[in-house]
């Protein structure tokens, strides 16, 4: 699961104001091509492309919600980037993946494209959207067309939170179960490099996940074509750290190991996060 983490969301942006086109008798600030009797100063350089600043769209995992993203937006909103926290609908991932693709559909220019843990699996699905240019993977993993999360776990030892998940019946279209972290099992197997009271605040914060995620696939895997960064957390028990490093090796993601962090990474170390994502951006920000 595709497994808990936690924190929140914000966008900032900057629009640049520009005419094409005319009508007789209008003018325009700058002008491109030329036209009978128009002239250009001998020497003179067209004006600069204005800089192409790319989306920042974090994707949050299941048992948690957008404000685990919180400090993480803060730290990106210092070094100028615009953030965009998607809430994850939990539903099943092609039904998350094709709500996020519409949360796409609607950002002008490229976007750096972050999952956290389960989140992964969404962006895997729908980061094939023409305007992603990057994708960041955070404690997550990186699944390949028609591998499930089932599938995947096979190989490596079982994640000890997986017995300690609360299921619950729902009842909606498709019927089915959703999974929970009780609020005693929260700090000692998804955050334990949090105090007790800020990790029973994310408990309370979680949000289910339907218990399909762990045997859906995608039908995509955007990383094949899309370059990709990886941070793996060392110390994490809810998602197997092996399973984290074989995935990000297996795409040629640059990877970021940090040994002593937990599944809550995006809480207890915002700013190394941050900086990851900060380095995905660099390739779409001239000039930097």
């Amino acid at each position: 699961m595709p497994t808990t983490g936690s924190s929140p969301g914000s966008t900032t942006g900057s629009t640049t104001g520009s005419t094409t086109g005319s009508s007789p008798g209008s003018t325009t600030g700058s002008t491109t091509g030329s036209s009978p009797g128009s002239t250009t100063a001998p020497g003179a350089r067209p004006a600069a492309a204005p800089v192409t600043r790319p989306t920042v769209v974090l994707v949050h995992d299941g048992c948690s919600d957008a404000t685990s993203w919180f400090g993480v937006i803060a730290e990106l909103h210092r070094r100028g980037l615009t953030v965009l926290a998607a809430a994850n609908p939990l539903r099943g991932l092609a039904p998350d993946a094709a709500y996020l693709a519409s949360v796409l559909a609607g950002i002008d220019g490229p976007v750096v494209l972050v999952g956290h843990s389960y989140g992964g699996a969404v962006i895997t699905e729908a980061g094939t959207a023409p305007n992603v240019v990057a994708l960041v993977y955070v404690a997550a993993y990186l699944p390949d067309v028609g591998e499930s999360y089932d599938a995947l776990a096979s190989r490596f030892s079982p994640s000890p939170l997986l017995p300690e998940l609360r299921r619950t019946a729902f009842a909606l279209s498709d019927s089915g179960t959703e999974l929970t972290v009780p609020s005693e099992s929260f700090q000692p197997l998804v955050a334990a490099d949090l105090d007790l009271e800020v990790a029973q605040v994310l408990a309370a914060l979680q949000r289910p996940v339907a218990e399909r995620v762990f045997t859906d696939t995608p039908t995509a895997a955007a990383w094949r074509s899309k370059p990709s960064w990886a941070l793996v957390t060392g110390a994490d028990r809810a998602l197997p750290p092996p399973m984290q490093r074989f995935t990000a090796e297996r795409a040629g993601a640059t990877v970021l190991e940090v040994p002593d962090a937990s599944h809550a990474v995006a809480v207890s170390r915002p700013t190394t996060v941050a900086e990851l994502i900060h380095d995905a951006t660099r390739p779409v920000r001239p000039g930097t």
